[in-house]
């Protein structure tokens, strides 16, 4: 699978949160194969008989699984022969500068270092480890602020600690270069983080080209040769991402959200959401809610 043929996620989570955790009771995966900048920590129990998918390699799993994603590696988790009525998956994504300023560069820090790099490839790690941290993980939901980043980090030092396998074999960028990378990244970190900024307004692709200093007539093919997606479906991610936010933030009404996050017509974003989501507003917000923590 090529890398422009995966969905791109747009996440909820932003320079200024720590992590974003999603805690969820399902009974079947219904997410695409996709890629995204944050690294990711996943969680599942109960799924014995779906199948894994990492990059171009793809395993059944068994009733127990912890991987750990580097940034802009494919993935996804498939249904394929799983018969269990009650799945849990523990999400948390968070971004690989989590520890900077030099901290990475301390002697203690080398294992947690080393593990980041790997995963670049995919990190699966064994039941016995799975054992000893689920606890840990599940009990994350709980906690909030200063604990919550001490607890992940807790967590993320006995992975590194651990005995663990890469899942893909070919050579693969460290962290430092994401694992996904094309002539045109510095364009689409341009543009995406212009749309960032002002997803909130009417913003045009002329605006968003002049701001990615690329011109006006190459714009368009260049942003959907590089993430597979048009200017308007990159702006609608990006929408969705802050809407999705908002949703399990807060208990803004749904149309003040959507006016929030640049959606001036409310049949053009219920239609958009649907699309996208597979469920209502309504839905999700219920869906989720009580079932995630956002740390600042």
């Amino acid at each position: 699978m090529m890398a422009n043929d995966v969905f791109r996620e747009i996440t909820p989570l932003t320079p200024g949160d720590c992590y974003l955790l999603f805690d969820r009771n399902k009974k079947r995966f219904d997410f695409p194969v996709h890629r995204h900048h944050e690294m990711e920590l996943n969680l599942i129990l109960n799924a014995g008989g779906a199948k894994r998918v990492v990059g171009n390699y793809s395993a059944e799993i068994t009733d127990t699984e912890l991987v750990l994603l580097g940034p802009n590696l494919e993935h996804g988790w498939l249904n394929h022969n799983c018969k269990g009525e009650n799945i849990r998956e523990i999400t948390i994504q968070f971004q690989h500068d989590i520890l900077s300023g030099g901290m990475f560069d301390r002697e203690q820090m080398q294992m947690l270092k080393t593990m980041f790099k790997a995963s670049a490839k995919g990190i699966v790690f064994g039941t016995e480890m799975i054992s000893k941290l689920a606890p840990m993980i599940s009990a994350l939901s709980d906690k909030s602020g200063f604990d919550s980043v001490i607890a992940l980090l807790k967590i993320l030092h006995e992975l590194s600690l651990s005995p663990y396998q890469c899942l893909l074999d070919q050579d693969t960028e460290e962290i430092a270069e994401p694992a996904y990378k094309n002539p045109d990244d510095d364009f689409v970190e341009k543009a995406f983080s212009f749309m960032n900024t002002n997803y909130q307004h009417s913003i045009s692709l002329n605006e968003t080209a002049q701001a990615a200093n690329v011109p006006n007539k190459l714009f368009s093919r260049m942003l959907k040769r590089s993430t597979g997606l048009t200017f308007r479906d990159c702006l609608n991610q990006i929408r969705l991402g802050q809407v999705s936010r908002l949703l399990i933030e807060n208990n803004y009404s749904i149309g003040e959200i959507a006016y929030r996050c640049g959606f001036s017509n409310p049949a053009n974003f219920n239609r958009v959401f649907k699309l996208k989501k597979n469920c209502t507003p309504k839905q999700y917000r219920n869906k989720y809610n009580g079932n995630r923590v956002i740390v600042y």
